[in-house]
């Protein structure tokens, strides 16, 4: 729609030329057709070299837009860039046309798969998978039964999707009014698996608000793990069952992360780094060490202490 239009909808006041606005984006990768807003002020170097049409922002960093950039100026950027992603939400799933299947790869029975797909040969994809729109699959992929691959995902070659996963659903994103709603954030963007990467079963992974959610090459995901919106995690990763990782969780190469451990959101943990079971991350680490226990802290310092609140609960009864 015109950004007029989309000003008009948010209760905004518009200044400037008047353009069609294909879409929402991050301050880093918005383009000129596109829309994006300033929710944290550590971005402020990326609010001034934008390249997007318009940005939803605070009057106190209006100062701040560039003058190729047309400011909205809202109290609330988030919950109004929650509102406008809301217009370009599209429909998911269609299937109103042809997708474009290898007559090298095998489809079984009550398989769905959505417009403009692309699926090449060798791989495998069992009874009651539901493949959305534009998805593309690669060779020697197996999927087992079960699984939904949301619109515009991208498996490459060598991936294995355990029964029941589920790929590139929405990420857990609300904005929050004054009055306590939760004002559902629309997701644009999407989720790319490389090579060989495998997800166990019942494991959710979300797609990107804007961008793309990815796992590297080699990584291996148990069972029951979520994922969340933006994150990347790096080549050779394994991530043990119901371990989680919030939104723009960044992992570096063969990060390991055992059993009901997880993260906070932003975070990144380093290359090699170790994550002992039911470790808490809250802030970022550094890699090549092992790390356990919440708070957290690296995993001999928690046995030690461990050891010593049990010695001292001990002697404790025995007075």
């Amino acid at each position: 729609m015109k950004l007029s239009q989309l000003a008009a909808h948010l209760n905004l006041t518009f200044n400037g030329n008047d353009f069609e606005v294909t879409s929402l984006s991050s301050l880093k990768e918005a383009t000129s057709s596109q829309i994006t807003y300033l929710e944290n002020i550590t971005l402020l170097p990326d609010l001034q070299t934008t390249k997007a049409g318009a940005v939803l922002v605070s009057e106190q960093y209006q100062s701040y837009v560039p003058k190729t950039c047309i400011a909205l100026v809202s109290s609330n950027p988030h919950l109004s860039m929650a509102y406008a992603s809301a217009y370009f939400a599209k429909s998911a799933f269609d299937i109103s046309q042809p997708s474009n299947i290898s007559e090298q790869s095998i489809i079984a029975p009550n398989v769905t798969i959505g417009s403009y797909s692309h699926i090449e040969e060798g791989t495998y994809i069992m009874p009651h998978v539901t493949i959305g729109a534009n998805v593309f699959i690669g060779k020697n992929v197996t999927i087992y039964p079960n699984v939904v691959i949301y619109d515009n995902s991208v498996i490459k070659d060598g991936c294995i999707i355990q029964a029941g996963a589920i790929i590139g659903s929405d990420g857990f994103s609300y904005a929050h009014t004054a009055m306590g709603e939760h004002i559902k954030i629309y997701h644009s963007g999407n989720i790319i698996l490389e090579e060989n990467v495998e997800i166990g079963a019942n494991t959710t992974i979300d797609r990107a608000v804007f961008g793309t959610t990815i796992l590297k090459k080699g990584t291996k995901i148990d069972n029951l793990v979520q994922v969340g919106h933006n994150c990347v995690i790096g080549e050779n990763s394994i991530l043990v069952s119901q371990s989680g990782l919030a939104g723009s969780t960044i992992l570096g190469r063969n990060v390991i992360m055992g059993g009901q451990s997880a993260t906070a959101g932003h975070t990144v943990i380093g290359d090699f780094a170790m994550i002992a079971a039911r470790g808490g991350v809250t802030k970022s680490i550094e890699g090549g060490k092992t790390y356990g226990g919440f708070p957290l802290m690296q995993q001999h310092e928690w046995l030690k202490m461990q050891a010593k609140i049990a010695r001292f609960f001990k002697k404790k009864s025995k007075d």
